[in-house]
């Protein structure tokens, strides 16, 4: 089943690819909610059995490594094309993306792309105004855009959205290659632990933070974008949504939630585009540029967001 918009012209490919299958959906509530559970037990295992510097280290590497993927590769680069890649790096930002475990890179990416089309607008698929305006509609929609809509099983049309990373055969390649990079994310951290330590106990208190807890943190922070950064914070530019700047999110987000900034010039490689906004990911982009591994980046012109958009009065 397709969905076709009514404003959309004959022969445009529908927004909507049919329905998740069941085994999808049931991969979903698993990899979505067993992290969450996992993060809320942390406190009570960590009185009971410890957490070591060991495990910090591997989580914390694993959190950048994979969010940065997110950001830098899924968002920056495969999304919006901020800036122009070395092959080897193309290959590299979309594995790094796939560890967050937050889809395969072109699913990832078609969502992201519908959700420009028609933020905070019918279509958009995470808007947390679908509801409405008063106070109870809008929690509402912020629990729907934070996690909600992840079990919405409408798919995105890939055709429609993301026909240049479908005819890209490197990441087609890591796309098809999703399940590989779970597994890597996964146990990765559990089998350097238990060679590190020596121990199976070692092993199994790395699986538990820095793939379980590392997982689920990232989740949310992830989420927090598409809900607390469409209601919370500043809205320095004009733009035709409801997306905000929300600085507290600033570093574990690393940049992502200097979001309004990003809706008012979407093809930007700095979203921290004001005086002391701390942006991690653009860092690492400018230096890329610097070792000749990124090229043609989008950097924004002063007083400028970098497409004309000037800060609201």
């Amino acid at each position: 089943m397709t969905t076709q918009s009514t404003s959309d012209p004959p022969g445009v490919k529908p927004e909507i690819d049919g329905k998740r299958p069941n085994y999808e959906q049931a991969i979903l509530w698993v990899l979505v909610l067993g992290p969450f559970i996992a993060l809320m037990a942390a406190i009570p295992v960590a009185w009971g059995w410890g957490l070591g510097a060991r495990d910090i280290a591997l989580a914390l590497t694993f959190y950048v490594i994979s969010g940065l993927g997110v950001t830098v590769g899924f968002h920056r680069y495969l999304t919006h094309g901020a800036f122009k890649a070395q092959r080897w790096l193309r290959v590299a930002l979309a594995i790094a993306g796939s560890l967050a475990v937050q889809g395969s890179p072109i699913r990832w990416v078609a969502d992201h792309r519908r959700h420009h089309a028609h933020a905070d607008r019918d279509g958009d698929p995470h808007s947390p105004w679908r509801f409405g305006t008063s106070a109870r509609a809008v929690a509402k929609g912020m629990a729907y855009a934070h996690i909600g809509w992840l079990f919405n099983r409408e798919r995105t049309n890939e055709e429609r959205f993301t026909p240049d990373l479908l005819a890209d055969k490197d990441i087609a390649r890591v796309d098809h290659q999703f399940p590989l990079w779970l597994a890597v994310t996964l146990f990765g951290p559990a089998l350097i632990g238990g060679l590190w330590s020596q121990s199976w106990q070692g092993a199994l208190t790395a699986f538990f933070w820095a793939s379980l807890v590392r997982i689920s943190f990232l989740h949310h922070i992830t989420w927090s974008v598409n809900s607390v950064c469409h209601v919370i914070g500043e809205r320095p530019f004009p733009v035709r949504d409801k997306s905000t700047n929300f600085w507290p999110l600033a570093i574990v987000s690393f940049g992502e939630s200097w979001h309004n900034s990003h809706h008012a010039d979407q093809t930007c490689a700095r979203h921290g585009v004001g005086r002391g906004q701390l942006d991690i990911s653009a860092r690492l982009i400018a230096w890329f540029e610097q070792l000749g591994w990124a090229y043609d980046v989008r950097w924004p012109r002063a007083g400028h967001t970098g497409a004309g958009a000037k800060p609201a009065a």
